[in-house]
């Protein structure tokens, strides 16, 4: 439960979340063009997505077991981080 917004317009709610995104995407941005190979970085383009996609996931689950008091980490998201891992890995893989 998230008392602190529980009584929220729907249109504050979406700006809200729609704010937080934004604040990824201006993190990102910039890493993804200086990250990749094309403009001197080390990744390439399929690199940089995973890293991404991990990064991502796991700030929201920091996010929804923090804020969201209903929420808990089981044996299949523990899983889940494992296959993260690994995807991470195989795309580094040479």
């Amino acid at each position: 439960d998230m008392k602190v917004i529980a009584n929220w317009p729907l249109y504050a709610i979406i700006l809200f979340s729609w704010s937080i995104a934004l604040a990824e995407y201006f993190c990102l941005v910039p890493a993804n063009r200086i990250g990749f190979i094309g403009n001197g970085g080390p990744f390439s383009l399929i690199q940089l997505k995973i890293i991404q996609e991990v990064i991502t996931l796991i700030i929201f689950t920091v996010f929804t077991t923090v804020l969201f008091k209903g929420e808990s980490l089981h044996w299949n998201h523990f899983a889940a981080f494992i296959c993260l891992v690994l995807a991470v890995y195989f795309v580094f893989y040479k």
